[in-house]
């Protein structure tokens, strides 16, 4: 009888377990992003309970990373429905993690880097050879990951096997390459094919070029990632873009341009060379200083707070792109009587209040 009640029991639990479980479902969900968005709030430097937006309703906070790479750092929160948030850290006051966003050169979306004594990153964002991502916001996905890595697991084997990612301002560019990283880890086996992931970029500037964008919209086109900008901020316009004739795919009107240019008449030659150099040399020469200055250089600055990192070999290419599928939160005049323009201010469009005002607005 003992024994026919304790197996009752346990089949009671057993199925509650199963009620209350949820599985991740793709498409923007405001309340959603709402409830990330306030965890994504706690990681300011002030203790949780003086953080001015409101709490978390669904998630309960159980651990927070040591601060890693370039001064970075994530949260891991979850429910009592077997959901996890892995919430990464924006840019901080420390100059080492602006160093993170100078540090502006590409890098292949495919390859390895060795970040620290012992540690080589192989990564793999995408197969496209032309894609390629922010250096600086890689190193950082490299310390994140491999601090993630055994917590993940560790949710895993518990039944937790639905995860949000969520970053906001430098923390969403690095959401952008850890979703890559989990998704490619997942389809390689290397991660448990039932694990799902959804990603909230939030207020995110650009993490890569043009084919690195084609990829990620792709491969979470089914609606597993959102981009969302206030169109007021300006954080989501950066890194500065810069597009050269190198920069289109294989087949173009200026692969053949200067083989076709001589074949003109003598006059018609010479023209047409001169306005075709002047069209395309200065954007090629501006390209070529912004990897010396926010490359090369920005390198020996990174060295000095990571000793063990290898200058990984560059990527001739600075067109960044926004990226993923972009939810945008427009200000009306409403808006602008509670946040007008203040250029002594520069980050008032980009801080978490603004958005939980246009939010609020936002019609689904």
């Amino acid at each position: 009888m003992k024994n026919h009640c304790l197996i009752t029991s346990l089949l009671l639990l057993f199925a509650v377990t199963i009620i209350n479980a949820e599985d991740l479902k793709p498409g923007f969900q405001k309340s959603e992003y709402a409830e990330l968005l306030k965890i994504s709030a706690r990681q300011v430097n002030l203790p949780m309970d003086q953080v001015k937006t409101p709490a978390p309703e669904k998630f309960s906070f159980v651990y927070r990373s040591p601060e890693i790479g370039l001064s970075n750092q994530w949260d891991l929160w979850v429910s009592t429905d077997s959901m996890a948030v892995v919430s990464i850290r924006g840019t901080t006051a420390n100059m080492t993690s602006w160093l993170a966003n100078f540090y502006a050169a590409m890098v292949p979306a495919k390859g390895s880097v060795t970040v620290a004594d012992q540690y080589n990153f192989e990564y793999n964002f995408s197969d496209d050879p032309k894609a390629a991502v922010h250096t600086g916001w890689l190193v950082a996905t490299a310390f994140i990951i491999r601090d993630a890595l055994p917590k993940i697991d560790s949710l895993y084997k518990s039944g937790t096997k639905n995860i949000y990612i969520m970053g906001h301002s430098q923390g969403g560019a690095i959401s952008f390459l850890l979703t890559s990283h989990l998704w490619n880890m997942r389809e390689t086996g290397k991660l448990p094919p039932d694990l799902k992931f959804k990603t909230y970029c939030s207020a995110s500037p650009k993490p890569g070029n043009l084919y690195y964008a084609y990829h990620f919209e792709n491969m979470t086109d089914e609606g597993w990632a959102y981009n969302v900008v206030n169109a007021a901020d300006w954080v989501p316009e950066m890194p500065v873009t810069i597009q050269t004739v190198r920069d289109y795919n294989n087949v173009n009107p200026f692969v053949n341009a200067l083989p076709s240019i001589k074949k003109q008449k003598f006059w018609q030659r010479i023209i047409l060379k001169k306005v075709y150099k002047r069209l395309s040399k200065p954007p090629r020469k501006s390209q070529e200083d912004y990897q010396r200055y926010l490359g090369d250089r920005l390198f020996i600055l990174i060295k000095k707070q990571l000793p063990g990192f290898v200058k990984p070999k560059y990527f001739s290419s600075t067109n960044y792109v926004r990226t993923g599928k972009t939810i945008v939160l427009m200000p009306d005049e409403e808006y602008a009587t509670f946040f007008p323009d203040n250029n002594s201010n520069v980050f008032m469009h980009h801080f978490f209040e603004p958005y939980f005002f246009l939010l609020q607005k936002y019609q689904e």
